[in-house]
């Protein structure tokens, strides 16, 4: 057990329950800490961004970091929640799996996932990750990140198939032709071998990218004619998951 790692939860703790800043030899007598161990606590702490430090007194609270999050373990689990009515739905109508993803940084994260019924379908797990440039969910959600966001792919392009676009030029033209149809399609695997995917983004009450739904299956299967029909699909259900989150386009 991390003594030093409980006593920095403990402390966090104290702080968020606190009206008002805390000063270290108050906040030593509460967790009855000595004080050279609080003031290393909340040094670390501050350098890490989560505590501010209040002038004139020295005393300390917390910045909104552990609010923001929260937020984002909250939005994970009401977009689960809210979305897997049309995951169900979609599973039904293409017959393949379907995966809601969200952004992190480069990679997209499986969040949730319904298993195709045929005994060859894609491979996914919840939890695990994936190059966002490589596959469908990941260029879907790119399409609504600034311009500017693609360039921090840069160290991290590589080709993991033979038709991996694995260039910066690639995936600029891959994200622009996703925008113009409304959903991102990888009719060959970009990340794995022989998947063929499409998926479009969801958005919040304020038009900010929440995450993905896509749909995958073999490219033996899964041809450009169908990804094609199936996107319609696609887009639907990524419509419906968004109107439930508030969502409702201008004009």
């Amino acid at each position: 057990m991390d003594k030093a790692f409980i006593k920095g939860l403990r402390l966090i703790e104290a702080l968020a329950l606190s009206e008002t800043p805390r000063g270290v030899t108050d906040l030593a007598a509460q967790l009855q800490f000595t004080k050279s161990n609080t003031h290393r606590l909340l040094t670390t702490l501050q350098a890490q961004g989560y505590v501010r430090q209040i002038p004139p007194h020295s005393t300390y609270e917390l910045t909104t970091r552990i609010w923001e999050l929260g937020s984002h373990v909250i939005r994970r689990m009401d977009l689960i929640k809210v979305a897997r009515p049309a995951m169900l739905r979609l599973a039904e109508q293409t017959g393949e799996t379907v995966h809601l993803s969200l952004l992190e940084d480069t990679d997209v994260v499986y969040v949730d996932k319904i298993e195709s019924a045929h005994h060859i379908r894609a491979h996914t797990s919840v939890g695990s990750r994936a190059p966002a440039f490589a596959v469908a969910t990941g260029k879907a959600m790119l399409c609504h990140m600034p311009d500017s966001y693609l360039e921090r792919f840069t160290p991290h392009l590589r080709r993991y198939t033979d038709t991996t676009r694995a260039t910066l030029a690639e995936l600029r033209e891959d994200i622009a032709t996703a925008r113009a149809q409304g959903y991102a399609s990888v009719p060959l695997g970009e990340w794995r071998d022989g998947i063929a995917a499409c998926a479009c983004a969801i958005l919040g009450r304020s038009g900010e990218l929440v995450g993905a739904i896509g749909m995958s299956g073999p490219d033996s299967r899964v041809k450009r004619k169908q990804l094609k029909e199936y996107a319609v699909h696609v887009i639907d259900a990524a419509r419906s998951i968004s109107t439930a989150l508030g969502y409702a386009p201008r004009g």
